[in-house]
């Protein structure tokens, strides 16, 4: 399952958020949980909620039922360049 959540997220979801220099990355799926990372533009941006919820858990729960539940990892408050401050 981690291979088909890191390509889901290579393939849909990255593209949509590189055009922000940002990146969302598979830090390990266990017990139906995702736990994710942001980066770039990603990490500190005031609309990387709205990402994960919009973006990256609609996608990833409409491709995969199973997961039940997407955690965000990322230390947003050490973010260097966010998109949006």
């Amino acid at each position: 399952m981690r291979y088909k959540l890191q390509k889901l997220l290579d393939e849909k979801v990255n593209p949509m958020v590189a055009q922000h220099g940002g990146q969302i990355h598979l830090v390990d799926y266990v017990n139906k949980t995702a736990f994710i990372r942001m980066s770039g533009g990603c990490q500190g941006c005031s609309s990387s909620a709205l990402t994960l919820k919009q973006g990256v858990e609609k996608a990833i729960f409409e491709a995969y039922p199973r997961v039940k539940q997407i955690v965000d990892v990322t230390d947003h408050g050490s973010g260097e360049n966010p998109y949006y401050q």
